[in-house]
């Protein structure tokens, strides 16, 4: 049993790259938890012997030898330890060896807990150690099953192709009306990756902006290396998004760049998020600039700052783009209005007459 014992120690570092110290300090613990909990042992000082090299493991109490004993979880009187072990001395200290399949059953389970939790807690650990460092990253999982409640339940997939760490995608962070059937890869945005008392808890998303931005960073080299920057992404996910961006490169057209040839890089895109429209806004510091682009595909007759307040103007459009500008449901408005932080007034240019 000991070789057993040892050869799945090594099992748990190869397979689970759990550290074979780790997993000794926490069996050491169990030990120790199990004896205090077994009446017919009893003892608190519990030490875990170990020689890997011939793969034997035993573990002993220690008590100290007394004349008058005041804890018998620690102590041991003279005359008790003297029938052990003849040569004690007071001072000196009692070894006496447990044989843990003598354990009972409660403390038998209890020693599991322990040696279980401590699986738990160094697996929760690599977890978030993985994860944390992916923030803000795109990850790709597979469909394993759909919940009665519409929750997603991914399969990750690491670089090797065999992840096996499990992740919901809530139904709230899915895209309203896209279908995940089981079997199927799925790209997800880490939002956000927490420590919290019941385990690392990573929160990823098909809904959040930020998909649409590493999505531009991985499909466009301008973005990724530093020539276009991505200033700002709004999103009403499974719709429209906006997003704007500028050139650092005079000789560079930012919208051009994330457009492509034929419009091959933005289409891409598009695919993968099932058809969502992507505009793509040239940035200005210039406000009435940036909000006339904001409001693609609309033309824009005019854009006039409404009097002292810098976060708010007035926009005039032919007839005929009134609607265009103002979107269904007032969605281009409101994106536009999201993507540069200043509200706007869409007016007809009849209505101005």
């Amino acid at each position: 049993m000991n070789a057993e014992f040892f050869d799945a120690l090594a099992q748990l570092e190869k397979e689970k790259n759990i550290p074979k110290a780790f997993m000794l300090d926490k069996i050491s613990q169990a030990v120790a938890v199990a004896v205090r909990n077994d009446p017919d042992v009893g003892g608190e000082n519990v030490e875990l012997e170990l020689d890997e090299e011939n793969k034997t493991m035993r573990a002993v109490v220690l008590k100290e030898v007394v004349e008058e004993v005041e804890n018998p979880a620690l102590e041991i009187s003279l005359e008790l330890a003297r029938e052990k072990d003849p040569l004690l001395n007071v001072g000196d200290m009692l070894r006496t060896p447990v044989d843990p399949m003598s354990f009972g059953r409660i403390a038998a389970q209890t020693a599991k807990q322990v040696i279980v939790q401590g699986i738990r807690e160094v697996e929760r650990g690599m977890i978030f150690q993985q994860y944390a460092s992916k923030e803000h990253e795109i990850l790709t999982g597979i469909v394993t099953r759909i919940d009665p409640r519409g929750n997603a339940y991914l399969r990750m997939i690491d670089s090797d192709e065999e992840g096996n760490t499990q992740m919901v995608l809530p139904q709230s962070e899915q895209v309203r009306g896209e279908e995940l059937p089981e079997g199927s890869y799925v790209k997800v945005y880490v939002a956000e990756v927490r420590e919290s008392t019941r385990g690392p808890q990573v929160f990823i998303s098909r809904t959040h902006p930020g998909l649409v931005k590493r999505l531009f960073e991985l499909e466009v080299p301008e973005i990724a290396n530093g020539i276009v920057e991505v200033i700002n992404v709004v999103r009403e996910a499974g719709n429209r998004t906006k997003m704007a961006v500028r050139s650092l490169d005079p000789n560079v057209d930012a919208v051009g760049a994330c457009v492509g040839n034929r419009g091959a890089r933005v289409n891409n895109i598009v695919d993968e998020l099932n058809g969502e429209k992507v505009d793509i806004i040239p940035y200005s510091d210039i406000d009435e600039e940036y909000v006339g682009a904001a409001l693609s595909p609309a033309r824009v007759s005019e854009v006039e700052m409404i009097g002292d307040d810098p976060k708010a103007c007035r926009v005039i459009v032919p007839d005929d783009q009134l609607s265009l500008a103002i979107g269904r449901a007032g969605q281009n408005a409101r994106l536009a209005a999201r993507l540069t932080g200043i509200k706007i007034d869409i007016k007809s240019e009849s209505y101005e007459m």
